[in-house]
């Protein structure tokens, strides 16, 4: 049953690299949605 073994290892580490990603993309969509809130007609004021 190694099989098992190796698809358990490579599941916890997609598994945490994919927790790790959407967690940057949620704060990068949060900046976002607050510049555009706040940020006003000129897109050069911005943040980047």
């Amino acid at each position: 049953m190694s099989g098992h073994s190796k698809w358990h290892n490579i599941q916890a580490k997609k598994g945490k690299a994919d927790a790790a990603r959407g967690k940057i993309f949620t704060k990068l969509g949060r900046e976002l949605l607050i510049e555009v809130t706040q940020g006003g007609p000129e897109p050069a004021g911005h943040s980047k």
